[in-house]
């Protein structure tokens, strides 16, 4: 019985602390152009089209943040969700599924997505609705979006949505803008993958693209070519202490690997710099072993 008692006692604090977390959490509207908005919060960020009677949502972050971010919407638009795009299937990115889906709303996502999400039991109302394989174009009344599959990166199920009118990007979890990103090793992420998604990112868009991140700033094409540019140097410099014989524990502790970053405020997101040292050291390891 006082097992049973506790159990409920720290399951009840468990939801406390998780509704206190999202009831701390501003979602502050960014406009990109005059159709395009980034809602961002501490948990990521949505993007918003308004295409004439058409609204698209690109990512619908937790579910317990939806009032939220229906009443920055009501601030946009007084027309329902067409489409609902996910770039992948983390909970943060999908887990509003359900509170905006309606009759009039198609999802759409990488099939991978669909599979993820009916694996761990969602409800029809997550569920991708429309799937692509590598590329699916969204034609709107006055724009076109380009949703384009980029292979093990994040997740194996990543989408970056290319808003061509616009000329605005959405990246979902492949950009974590100013902070180390999470690679995803057991659904199919990989830093060789992440930063090729982000390089073919960059021969889609140009210089003049705004780049919505899947978490952090909006953020410019130098930015993006900056990022690139410290995921290679992590990269090569794990590499290089792998094929020297270091241990992943003496990866895991040798900060002088990061260090530049770490001052930048790089650690200082959800993956720290000993995170982002071992998550590298694994994935390289991995696709040593598979080969």
């Amino acid at each position: 019985m006082k097992n049973l008692l506790f159990t409920l006692a720290l399951t009840t604090a468990l939801i406390s602390k998780a509704q206190d977390r999202f009831e701390s959490v501003k979602v502050i509207t960014t406009k990109a152009t005059d159709q395009v908005y980034m809602l961002g919060g501490s948990e990521g960020n949505v993007l918003i089209q308004i295409s004439e009677d058409k609204v698209v949502m690109i990512d619908s972050h937790y579910a317990s943040l939806s009032k939220k971010i229906k009443k920055a919407l009501s601030d946009l638009t007084d027309h329902p969700i067409t489409f609902i795009i996910n770039t992948h299937h983390h909970g943060n990115h999908t887990g509003g599924n359900e509170n905006f889906n309606t009759e009039k709303t198609t999802v759409i996502a990488h099939e991978n997505v669909l599979k993820r999400l009916q694996k761990s039991g969602k409800s029809e109302g997550f569920l991708p609705e429309k799937t692509l394989k590598e590329r699916y174009e969204l034609s709107l009344p006055d724009e076109t979006n380009h949703i384009i599959h980029v292979h093990n990166a994040h997740t194996d199920g990543d989408s970056f949505v290319y808003l061509t009118k616009s000329n605005v990007v959405h990246m979902g979890g492949v950009f974590f803008n100013g902070r180390y990103p999470h690679i995803d090793l057991k659904s199919g992420g990989s830093i060789t993958g992440y930063i090729a998604a982000q390089k073919q990112i960059m021969t889609t868009i140009n210089e003049e693209t705004k780049i919505i991140p899947g978490h952090g700033p909006l953020a410019s094409y130098k930015e993006l070519s900056d990022y690139i540019a410290v995921l290679m140097d992590l990269k090569t410099q794990i590499k290089k202490r792998i094929n020297n014989g270091k241990s992943r524990e003496e990866i895991e502790t040798d900060s002088s690997i990061t260090s530049k970053y770490d001052d930048a405020g790089y650690g200082d997101g959800y993956i720290n710099s000993s995170k982002i040292r071992t998550t590298i050291y694994d994935s390289l390891l991995l696709a040593s072993n598979n080969k």
